[in-house]
C-alpha cells in the first residue's frame, strides 16, 4: 500500500508540472502557451505571404503539439480574435454574441504583419526536440512585445489558475519607453468589448476593476446598450435581464437584439416606467455591470510567477533590450565579414594572386601559393584568412575576376563600413535604440489600436435605494398569523428590508423574518407588541414586582439581535402592566387607598426617563403600592 501511495503521488507531481507549465499557464517572457508557441512556429515555417486553411495549420501543428486538432484549432480561433498575432479570413466566430466560428476547413489564417517583425528571429531562439523527436520546436519565442500583457490570459491548471486582463499595445509601450527613462507609469487594462471601466483598484494587477456597459437613451421609454463588458457576450446580458424582469428586479416591455459587428441590443419600457430610472438597476441586477478580478500567474524560469503588470513589463523590457543587443552584435559581425570578403577578393584579384597557380596541379600547393601571396596584405585585413576563406577565393568564376570593378568594390566597402558605424553605434547606446524601436512600432501600428474602454470613476450603486419599498404587514391575534398575506387583524407599514419583533406578555421578545403568511404560538405566552425591528424605535413598558408589589419603568431600544432567538426584556415573574412605542406616553398611577391618605394619584410622564439598553432595569415610579394605572396619552 505505501509503495501505491508513494507511485501515485509521484505521477500525480509529474502531472500537475506537466498541466502547469506545459498546457494551462502562459510563459511571461513570450506571454505564449506551449499550443499558441506551436501555432506560431508552424505558422512561421509554413509563412509565404498567402493565407493557410485552418485546418492545415492545425494538422502541421500536431506534429509539435500532442493534444489533437480541436485544441490546437479553438487556440488558433481565440489567437486570431485578439487581432495581434494572426490575420484572419472567413467566419472566426463573434466575441460579442458568442456565436461559434465556422468549421477549420472553410476559414483562413497567416502571421500578421506585426507577429512578422516582432516573434521571430532563428538566430536568437533555443530549440528543443518536439514530443516524438522527430522535429525541432523553440522553447521561447524571442517576442520583443509584452504579448503577455496586450492578449491577456486564461487558464486552469493543477492547484492554480491565472487570469490575466488585455491591455491597450500603444500604451503598454509607452509604459516600456517611460521604464527606460526612468519615469514613472500608470498602465491599465483595455478590453476589445469596450464599455466604461472603473480601475481604481486595479493596484497593478493584484486587485479588480469594474466594468459597465455604455447605454444610449434614445428616448424615455427605449434604452439601446451599445458596448458590452468584458467577459459577457449579448446572448448573456439578454438572458441575466430576463432574468431580472422575471423576478421583479426590473419592469421591461420587450427587448430586441441587432446586434451585428457592433453591439445594438434595444430595450422598451412599458407604461409608467422611464429609461433613467432603469439604468441604475440594470447595473445592479443584471451583466451590465460586472467586477473582474484578476489572477497574475505566469511561467518564468520553468517555476510558477505570481507577479504585477509592472513586474511583466519590466521584464519585457529586459529581454528586449537584450534581443536587439544580440541582434545587433549578430549584425555587427555580419558586416565585418562582408567587408572582409571584399577586402580580400579585392587583393585576390587586383595583385592577380590567381596567376601563380594557372600551372600548378597539385590542390595543396595551389591553397599554399595563394596563402604565400595573401601573407603580405594581412594588415590590410580584419583577421588572417583560413581555408574556407581561400576556398571561396578559388571558386570565383574567371567571368568575375575578367569584370571586377575596383571603384565599384570600393563603394560597397564604403557602404558596408557606413553601415557598420551605425550598428556600433547603437551598441554603445543600446537604451536609446530600444525607445526609437518602440517609438517606431508605435508610429507603424499604434493606428490600429485605439484605446477602448473609457476609464472613468464609477460610484456604488444603492442597491436599497433601489430595492427597497414599503410593505404592510399584518396581525391577527385571534388566528396568530403574521405577515404580508395576513388581511385580518391589526396591521402596521415597513420596508421590504424591515424584521419583524415581536414582544411577549411574559416580559420576552424575538426577531424573525418578514414572512408571507406565519403562525406564532400564542397559546401559553400572549403576544402584546408586533412591529418592525427597526434598532431605532424607543419602547416603553411598566411592570410589576408581585413580591414587593410595587411598579417600575423603562425606556429602552433593541439594537442587536439573532434571528428566532428568545430574549429578555423583563426579569423573570415581573408582570407586564403597560407597553407602548409612542413618543411620549404619560400616564396617571392610581393608588391602594390607606388611612390619612392625601393624595389618590399622580402623573408620570416616561419622557422624564432615559433611554436605556433592553436589559437594564427599570426605575421605582412611586414608593407606593400602585392599584391601577391610567393611559393619559400613548
Amino acid at each position: 500500500m505505501k509503495d501505491a501511495k508513494q507511485l501515485m503521488r509521484h505521477h500525480y507531481l509529474k502531472y500537475a508540472s506537466y498541466v502547469i507549465l506545459d498546457r494551462a499557464i502562459p510563459n511571461a517572457i513570450d506571454g505564449l502557451k506551449p499550443v499558441q508557441r506551436r501555432i506560431l512556429h508552424t505558422l512561421w515555417k509554413m509563412n509565404d505571404g498567402k493565407l493557410h486553411k485552418v485546418v492545415n495549420v492545425a494538422g502541421q501543428t500536431m506534429a509539435f503539439h500532442p493534444h489533437g486538432d480541436a485544441p490546437i484549432t479553438e487556440a488558433m480561433i481565440n489567437m486570431a480574435n485578439k487581432e495581434y498575432l494572426l490575420d484572419r479570413q472567413g467566419n472566426f466566430g463573434n466575441i460579442l454574441t458568442g456565436d461559434p466560428a465556422a468549421a477549420g476547413r472553410y476559414i483562413e489564417t497567416r502571421l500578421s504583419q506585426l507577429a512578422i517583425a516582432t516573434m521571430f528571429n532563428p538566430d536568437l531562439t533555443q530549440t528543443i526536440p518536439s514530443y516524438d523527436g522527430r522535429h525541432q520546436e523553440p522553447v521561447c519565442l524571442p517576442a520583443k512585445l509584452p504579448i503577455l500583457l496586450m492578449q491577456g490570459a486564461e487558464g486552469i491548471a493543477v492547484g492554480m489558475s491565472t487570469y490575466i486582463l488585455p491591455h491597450n499595445f500603444v500604451e503598454l509601450l509607452e509604459a516600456e519607453i517611460a521604464i527606460l527613462k526612468n519615469e514613472s507609469f500608470l498602465i491599465l487594462p483595455d478590453f476589445p468589448t469596450g464599455g466604461f471601466m472603473d480601475a481604481t483598484g486595479y493596484n497593478k494587477g493584484l486587485g479588480k476593476v469594474k466594468l459597465r456597459v455604455k447605454f444610449d437613451i434614445t428616448d424615455p421609454k427605449t434604452v439601446v446598450i451599445r458596448e458590452i463588458c468584458y467577459g459577457s457576450t449579448t446572448e448573456s446580458l439578454i438572458r441575466s435581464i430576463d432574468e431580472a424582469a422575471k423576478k421583479g428586479k426590473i419592469k421591461i416591455d420587450a427587448i430586441h437584439d441587432y446586434t451585428s459587428d457592433k453591439v445594438e441590443i434595444e430595450i422598451k419600457l412599458p407604461r409608467g416606467h422611464y429609461s433613467q430610472d432603469l439604468i441604475d438597476a440594470l447595473y445592479l441586477y443584471t451583466e451590465c455591470e460586472v467586477t473582474l478580478t484578476p489572477q497574475m500567474v505566469s511561467i518564468k524560469d520553468d517555476l510558477p510567477w505570481e507577479c504585477t503588470v509592472d513586474d511583466i513589463l519590466h521584464l519585457n523590457v529586459s529581454k528586449l533590450q537584450e534581443y536587439l543587443q544580440m541582434e545587433l552584435e549578430i549584425e555587427n559581425g555580419r558586416l565585418l565579414e562582408k567587408i572582409f570578403e571584399r577586402n580580400l577578393e579585392r587583393i585576390f584579384i587586383e595583385n592577380r594572386l590567381y596567376k601563380p597557380i594557372e600551372f600548378i596541379a597539385e590542390y595543396d600547393l595551389i591553397h599554399a601559393s595563394v596563402e604565400k601571396g595573401l601573407t603580405p596584405f594581412y594588415p590590410q585585413l580584419s583577421r588572417e584568412p583560413t581555408y574556407d576563406d581561400r576556398e571561396k577565393l578559388l571558386n570565383i568564376p574567371i567571368r568575375r575576376i575578367s569584370r571586377f570593378n575596383i571603384d565599384k568594390n570600393e563603394t560597397e566597402i564604403t557602404a558596408l563600413q557606413q553601415e557598420l558605424s551605425k550598428v556600433q553605434k547603437h551598441l554603445q547606446n543600446i537604451k536609446k535604440f530600444t525607445i526609437n524601436y518602440l517609438q517606431a512600432l508605435i508610429t507603424k501600428y499604434g493606428k490600429d489600436y485605439p484605446r477602448q474602454t473609457v476609464i472613468q470613476s464609477i460610484g456604488e450603486v444603492n442597491w436599497r435605494a433601489i430595492e427597497t419599498r414599503n410593505v404592510k404587514v399584518g396581525f391577527d391575534p385571534a388566528t396568530g398569523f403574521v405577515g404580508t398575506n395576513v388581511a385580518t387583524g391589526s396591521s402596521f407599514e415597513c420596508t421590504n428590508f424591515d424584521k419583524i419583533l415581536l414582544i411577549y406578555k411574559d416580559g420576552s421578545y424575538k426577531v424573525i423574518n418578514m414572512p408571507e403568511k406565519q403562525y406564532v404560538d400564542q397559546k401559553d405566552n400572549k403576544i402584546v407588541y408586533v412591529g418592525a425591528a427597526d434598532k431605532k424605535s424607543v419602547i416603553s413598558v411598566v411592570y410589576k414586582d408581585p413580591v414587593k408589589r410595587l411598579c417600575y419603568a423603562k425606556r429602552f431600544v433593541i439594537e442587536k439581535f439573532i434571528l428566532d432567538k428568545l430574549y429578555r426584556y423583563l426579569e423573570q415573574n415581573m408582570e407586564l402592566q403597560f407597553i407602548s412605542t409612542q413618543p411620549d406616553p404619560s400616564l396617571e398611577l392610581i393608588f391602594v387607598p390607606k388611612a390619612k391618605q392625601k393624595t389618590a394619584k399622580a402623573s408620570f410622564p416616561f419622557s422624564s426617563l432615559l433611554v436605556k439598553g433592553v436589559s437594564a432595569k427599570g426605575i421605582k415610579m412611586s414608593p407606593r403600592e400602585i392599584k391601577k394605572i391610567m393611559v393619559l396619552q400613548g
